[in-house]
């Protein structure tokens, strides 16, 4: 029998061209302990800071501190089924989600698995839960406004595109309602938003989803959540989840708003993590990167150059307080990182003047730059006024006779918060704030009962907008210039001075 050479080779060669190796290179590693949303595990001594690995079951780990002789890993999942001597592969990738257009009107938890019941997420792109934000080259100034819909905040405290505006109280004082109102005024506007909840309750969540979805909001929003009963690993990676799908985004130009509801669990996530990983504790046993953890993502909210396609992500944290204190560590760490705070005050909330907005302590730092500047010209000294009729306030408690200059200030003080006073889930578009504002500020409200400022409001809006269209549309127009609201001879002063007045003239308070 002859053997031909050639035949050999060929079949030789077409194996090796098939060959496909089976032995798994990775490198692997054993628990030695387990508990608590923590693993111990020896053997791993190659793997990153961040690198992701896998234990039987297919349940992930993050590599979170790297020892002498182990490696200390958090359980992104039920470490229940985890035992002491189980085989840990190193992945040799770091952790990422689904991102792109199949996110938006979905709930997912933070590993991007979808919790509402629609089946999978269909996009193949991914993007690294933690990313570099840019740097200062790759970043323009603030300069887009990023309408809320309410007035007190558009108003005193205005929210610009690439800003990151703290949203900052006690339990109960309307921090998410204030956060979910910005959601419900981007409708229409092309701003994509994801809002994120980190240890809130389950129910709670829910409700939140379901005034989304009233609102017809849930078509451009994703929800994230990590809620109270989720480990520890999930509440801490949940906001950066959340800030990378909003980055593929970013980087495509368009813009994006991101609520963190709220940060105040999420560094109690990171403490727990942190202490279990026997990581030294500072102040009040917090870690002392924990200000790390914070500004490595409100950092990533950024209004992008002109050259990266001036994409941007506004994030609205929000802080929980205990007892008005915002001077407690993680309150304090946040106001620093942040571009200005709205304070919630739970005295003012009780005595129904919502938002309760303190406008005393509420501060952008970012300013006019991002408001419309027919807004700014009607809402100047309106924040400085407020804050002194507050103390005016304080002084006429005592009982004192009032001079008819400083009484006629209080009652337009009294007049100017009840007009500023608004209806949970009903943000109002700009042109009709500048009007209501003007109308304020301009005494034209000072003849009308305070206890008829919100039927006054109403029915002069119902009177513009069924009526006066041509005044709206013309200040809608014309809501970008500098003299407009501010100059009596512009066209748009005239218009609605003369809407105003006609509508005074027909409708006796």
């Amino acid at each position: 029998m002859k053997f031909n050479a050639d035949e050999i080779a060929s079949v030789i060669q077409q194996e090796i061209e098939q060959y496909d190796s089976q032995i798994d290179v990775r490198e692997v590693g054993t628990v030695l302990e387990v508990g608590d949303g923590i693993a111990r595990v020896h053997g791993l001594t190659g793997v990153a800071a961040g690198e992701m690995v896998e234990f039987p079951g297919g349940i992930t780990g993050l590599a979170f501190n790297l020892e002498e002789n182990s490696v200390g890993v958090i359980i992104l999942g039920d470490y229940l089924t985890i035992n002491e001597g189980d085989e840990v592969k190193a992945m040799g990738q770091l952790l990422s989600v689904p991102v792109g257009e199949a996110v938006l009107g979905r709930i997912i938890d933070p590993l991007g698995n979808p919790l509402d019941g629609k089946g999978p997420i269909n996009t193949t792109e991914r993007r690294n839960v933690e990313t570099i934000a840019p740097g200062v080259a790759e970043r323009q100034p603030v300069h887009e406004p990023m309408q809320t819909g309410l007035k007190a905040i558009d108003a005193m405290t205005p929210v610009g595109r690439g800003q990151r505006e703290l949203i900052i109280g006690d339990r109960k004082t309307g921090k998410t309602a204030i956060a979910i109102d910005a959601i419900i005024n981007q409708k229409n506007t092309g701003v994509k938003c994801f809002y994120v909840a980190v240890g809130q309750k389950d129910s709670s969540v829910a409700a939140v989803v379901d005034q989304l979805e009233e609102a017809g909001a849930m078509d451009y929003t994703t929800v994230i959540i990590s809620g109270a009963s989720s480990p520890a690993p999930l509440q801490y990676i949940a906001p950066y989840s959340g800030t990378s799908m909003a980055e593929y985004f970013m980087y495509n130009g368009e813009h994006c708003l991101v609520v963190y509801d709220d940060l105040s669990k999420q560094a109690a996530a990171y403490r727990e993590l942190s202490l279990l990983m026997r990581r030294p504790p500072g102040r009040e046993a917090f870690p002392g990167d924990v200000f790390y953890c914070h500004s490595r993502l409100l950092e990533r909210s950024v209004k992008l150059s002109a050259e990266l396609g001036g994409g941007s992500i506004t994030s609205l944290p929000v802080i929980e307080t205990l007892e008005g204190e915002v001077s407690a560590y993680i309150p304090t760490n946040v106001i620093s990182i942040t571009d200005g705070q709205i304070y919630l005050q739970p005295d003012l909330f009780f005595a129904g003047i919502r938002p309760a907005m303190n406008a005393g302590i509420s501060v952008s730092r970012v300013g006019g730059a991002a408001q419309v500047k027919a807004m700014r010209n009607v809402s100047g000294s309106l924040r400085l006024d407020l804050a002194a009729f507050r103390e005016l306030e304080a002084f006429a408690q005592l009982g004192t006779d009032l001079d008819a200059a400083t009484q006629s200030r209080l009652d337009r003080g009294y007049r100017m918060v009840e007009l500023l006073k608004q209806q949970q889930y009903s943000p109002m578009n700009v042109v009709d704030q500048i009007m209501v504002i003007f109308a304020g500020t301009k005494g034209y409200l000072d003849k009308v009962p305070t206890n008829k400022v919100g039927e006054w409001e109403s029915l002069f809006l119902e009177f513009i907008h069924d009526k006066k269209q041509d005044v709206w549309d013309l200040l809608d127009q014309n809501k970008d210039n500098k003299d407009a609201m501010k100059k009596a001879d512009h066209p748009a002063t005239q218009a609605v001075v003369a809407a105003i007045e006609e509508f005074a003239a027909n409708h006796k308070f």
